[in-house]
C-alpha cells in the first residue's frame, strides 16, 4: 500500500474532471520507455515460536527496518514512526500486519527485476539471520488467527481495520493475513491501456491459479487453492472485482475517474495525519462538502491518494497494476512480470492474448474468477472449451513469443524467456504450488501445517 510523507494543503485544488484524468494522461509513454515495477509481500515470522513479531520489540519490525540502513537505505517516517525504507531499489513498506513488501524500482529488463528482487531477499534474509527472523513465500498466513497478528503503526490502517469489518466480512484477513505479488506496467495511450487493461483483466483468473499458494487457513486446509484470491470477493464490493465496465464500449480514462469517484473514501491526509473519511464520498470532497473537513476542496495527492484505494483484479493509477497472486518464492516474483510484460509488452503478443478472451460473455468471465480460487487449472472455460490449464497453455505460448521478441539479453547472451520456466512446469504438470502443499501435508507432513515453515526464503 502507498507510503505518504507531505502533506497537500499547499498544491492547486482540483475543480475538473479534466485534473482527474490528467495522472492518466501523464502516465503515457512510448514503448522505448515502458518499465516493470515489480511488488512482492513476505510474511515474517520469529524463528524460535513462529510467531509474528511486534513493531516495537527487539529485532521486532522496527529493527528490521533500520537494519536496511547498512545497504544504503533511508527511513521514512509517519508520526514519529519508521514505516519504511527508501533506496535505489524502491521502497520497503509494511503492510498492516508487518508484512515486508519491496516496492521494486521502475525497470528496462526481467533481468534487472529479478536480480533486485534477489539483492532485497538477500539483505533481509542476512538481517533475519542476527535476528532470529524467517520470512515466508506464501499467499496467506497457514496457521494464525486475526487476534494473534500485531497492527503496524500506520495512520491509514487503523482507519481501513475500523471500515471493512462494516462493507465485508474478509476484510480484516485480507489487511493481516495476506500476501501478493504484483506487477506495475506502462501504456502508450488511452487506446493501449484500454486493450491492456482487459487482456489483464480477462486473465486474471489464470494468474491466481497458477500462482495459488494459500491453501492453508489456521492451521488446516481451507477448501480453496487461493484463498487470498477468495478473500477479495468478500472484503468490499464497492472497490473490488472485475468491473463489466472496463468490457463496454468508450471505456477510457473518463470512465475509470468516474468509477473511482463512486469509490467510497477512506481518508484524507492532512498535516502529517490521517483523517478518518471511510465511506464518505469524493464527490462531496469536489463540491467542498466533505464533513470531516467543510469548505475544502481536493488536491492532487488526495486524488492520487484515492487511486489507490480501489482494490479490483486491475487497477489503473499512471500505470496498470496486475493484482491477482499470490506471494511465492524467488522464481515466481520473477514469473509474474515476466507472465505480464510477455502478453502485454509485445503488440503481436497483445493481439493474441486478446484473442484468446475476447469474445467470453461478462458472466463467463465473472465465473472463471470465481472458479479459480477454488479449482485453480481444474476450472472450466467458457463455453465447455477445455480448463484454465488449456488456457495457459495457449497464453504462456504467446508469453513466450513475446518475450522473445522483446530480445532482451543478459550477459550470458539469453532472453528473458526462462523466467517462465516455473510456470511452464506448473502448467505441464498440472498442479499448482497450493496443491503440492496440500500433498506433502497430508503425506509426509502428518496433517502437521507448521512443517511449511521449511519452505522459508
Amino acid at each position: 500500500m502507498s507510503t505518504r510523507q507531505a502533506s497537500a494543503a499547499d498544491e492547486p485544488i482540483i475543480e475538473s474532471l479534466d485534473q482527474l484524468i490528467e495522472p492518466m494522461i501523464r502516465g503515457e509513454k512510448p514503448k522505448a520507455d515502458w518499465r516493470i515495477g515489480t511488488e512482492h509481500e513476505k510474511l515474517v515470522y520469529k524463528r524460535d515460536d513462529r510467531r509474528a513479531p511486534s513493531y516495537d520489540e527487539p529485532c521486532g519490525i522496527h529493527d528490521l527496518l533500520m537494519n536496511l540502513t547498512e545497504f544504503g537505505w533511508e527511513p521514512v517516517e509517519e508520526g514519529g514512526k519508521v514505516i519504511a525504507m527508501r533506496g535505489s531499489d524502491g521502497t520497503v513498506s509494511l503492510e498492516p500486519a508487518g508484512q515486508l513488501e519491496l516496492s521494486g524500482a521502475p525497470l528496462e529488463t526481467l533481468h534487472e527485476t529479478c536480480a533486485e528482487t534477489g539483492r532485497h531477499l538477500a539483505q533481509v534474509k542476512e538481517i533475519g539471520e542476527r535476528c532470529g527472523v524467517g520470512y515466508l513465500g506464501l499467499g496467506m498466513w497457514p496457521d494464525k488467527t486475526r487476534e494473534e497478528l500485531p497492527v503496524m503503526p500506520k495512520g491509514r490502517y487503523k482507519i481501513m481495520m475500523n471500515h471493512m469489518p462494516k462493507v465485508g466480512n474478509l476484510g480484516l484477513d485480507m489487511m493481516l493475513r495476506t500476501c501478493t505479488i504484483q506487477v506495475n506496467l506502462d501504456y502508450s495511450s488511452e487506446a493501449d491501456m484500454v486493450q491492456k487493461f482487459r487482456v489483464g483483466l480477462a486473465l486474471q483468473p489464470l494468474a491466481t491459479a497458477l500462482f495459488a499458494n494459500s491453501p492453508f487457513t489456521e492451521g488446516k486446509p481451507n477448501g480453496f487453492l487461493s484463498y487470498r484470491s477468495h478473500i477479495w470477493s468478500d472484503t468490499d464490493p464497492h472497490r473490488t472485482g472485475m468491473l463489466p465496465f472496463v468490457f463496454e464500449d468508450g471505456f477510457g480514462y473518463e470512465r475509470w475517474a468516474q468509477y473511482m469517484l463512486d469509490v467510497p473514501m477512506y481518508f484524507v491526509f492532512r498535516d502529517g495525519k490521517y483523517i478518518d473519511a471511510a465511506g464518505l464520498s469524493f464527490r462531496d470532497f469536489m463540491d467542498g462538502k466533505l464533513s470531516v473537513l467543510p469548505g475544502e476542496r481536493p488536491t492532487a495527492s488526495d486524488w492520487w491518494d484515492h487511486l489507490s484505494t480501489a482494490f479490483p483484479e486491475v487497477r489503473l493509477k499512471s500505470f496498470l497494476e496486475m493484482r491477482g497472486a499470490d506471494g511465492g518464492p524467488w522464481s515466481r516474483i520473477c514469473a509474474l512480470p515476466a507472465f505480464w510484460v510477455g502478453l502485454l509488452y509485445d503488440q503481436g503478443a497483445l493481439d493474441a492474448a486478446w484473442d484468446l478472451v475476447k469474445d467470453w460473455s461478462m458472466e463467463e468471465r465473472e465465473q472463471l474468477r470465481n472458479d479459480a480460487p477454488r479449482l485453480a487449472l481444474d476450472a472450466p472455460l467458457p463455453g465447455g472449451n477445455g480448463t484454465i490449464q488449456d488456457l495457459g497453455r495457449e497464453a504462456l505460448a504467446i508469453a513466450h513469443a513475446g518475450l522473445a521478441a522483446r530480445g532482451e539479453l543478459n550477459a550470458s547472451g539469453d532472453n528473458e524467456t526462462g523466467y517462465l520456466e516455473t510456470l511452464d512446469e506448473i502448467v505441464k504438470s498440472g498442479k499448482v504450488p497450493a496443491q503440492r502443499l496440500l500433498d506433502a501435508y497430508h503425506s509426509e507432513w502428518g496433517e502437521d501445517v507448521s512443517k511449511v515453515y521449511k519452505y522459508s526464503f
